[in-house]
């Protein structure tokens, strides 16, 4: 590819070698491109459309030019090419980084610095604190980085049986038909984020309206031990999907008294049974140093496909 901007498909077909080739036997490929093509649309437009870019630099960058804030596609070395995107976490305009994904060709070690120099000369102005990209390699195989969110997913066929133990028989999930627990999942996350302060910058509770479109869709479902609120399972088909026919798991808490039992390995099998799409794949995020939330998902059967790494980058 050139320098201009890639379209959709010519994205994905760069994203579908980088993926994990566990999840290459999960889709065809014809079905992946499609898919990726679509999750890719967003990015092909970001780098063209100068509305988008003007509401983008009006919220997140006052005083900058909408161009400041388009998708480039630039070279890092004579063989490597970058969708460089800036990006706020949480759409906070205090914590700006860039994405690089996805790239023209798979991520290689040397390839870190090269791809830095470039987020900088695109986007130092905008004084972005690290440069996300992707791998399917595992969490720390890429020295000097920060770990960020790792996928963990699974064909919902295979997780319906379970891992080597039982689901307690106390423990359940049952659709919800209000969302009048949201306080209280609010403040089962409070107990969290108390006890482990780097717990907010992990995961967060979804916002009301999100789980609310869930609800209407019939994939919010209220956790119950012995018929009692517990917390909140959720799934929503849109979000990052990795280019799968997938449930992304949006929301998943316990109650600070149910907490430390046991109960959150259980919680993907639970989903699984019942999720009503049952051809999809479940996959969701954990940060990588989430490390009980991490083992619960492996141990139900979810696989670790790859993930974010960070890279720091220097600012004044």
């Amino acid at each position: 590819m050139d320098s201009s901007v890639p379209s959709a498909r010519e994205l994905a077909y760069c994203s579908l070698p980088a993926q994990h080739l566990l999840t290459r036997r999960w889709v065809d490929d014809a079905e992946r491109l499609d898919l990726l093509a679509e999750w890719h649309t967003i990015d092909a437009r970001l780098a063209t459309d100068l509305e988008i870019a003007a509401a983008r630099a009006q919220r997140f960058a006052p005083g900058h030019a909408p161009e400041a804030l388009l998708n480039r596609w630039v070279p890092a070395t004579p063989d490597l090419t970058a969708m460089v995107s800036m990006r706020y976490e949480g759409g906070d305009p205090d914590k700006p980084f860039v994405d690089a994904t996805p790239l023209s060709r798979q991520l290689r070690a040397d390839d870190l610095a090269p791809l830095a120099q470039a987020a900088i000369q695109t986007y130092g102005r905008l004084q972005p604190r690290y440069l996300r990209l992707w791998s399917a390699e595992p969490s720390g195989r890429f020295a000097g980085t920060c770990p960020d969110k790792r996928f963990l997913a699974a064909p919902i066929l295979s997780l319906r049986a379970g891992g080597d133990q039982p689901v307690p028989a106390e423990l359940a999930i049952v659709p919800a038909r209000t969302m009048e627990e949201y306080d209280r999942a609010q403040s089962a996350y409070a107990v969290v984020d108390n006890a482990h302060p780097e717990h907010p910058s992990q995961a967060a509770l979804q916002d009301f309206e999100d789980l609310e479109e869930s609800l209407q869709a019939g994939t919010l479902f209220d956790v119950t031990v012995g018929g009692d609120w517990a917390g909140y399972v959720a799934t929503t088909t849109n979000g990052d999907t990795l280019g799968l026919p997938a449930y992304v798991v949006q929301e998943l808490i316990l109650t600070p008294q149910t907490r430390g039992r046991g109960y959150g390995r259980h919680l993907s099998t639970l989903l699984a049974r019942a999720l009503p799409d049952q051809t999809r794949v479940l996959i969701g995020t954990i940060h990588a140093d989430n490390r009980g939330a991490r083992e619960a998902a492996e141990s139900a059967g979810r696989r670790d496909v790859g993930g974010w790494i960070q890279v720091p980058l220097p600012t004044s």
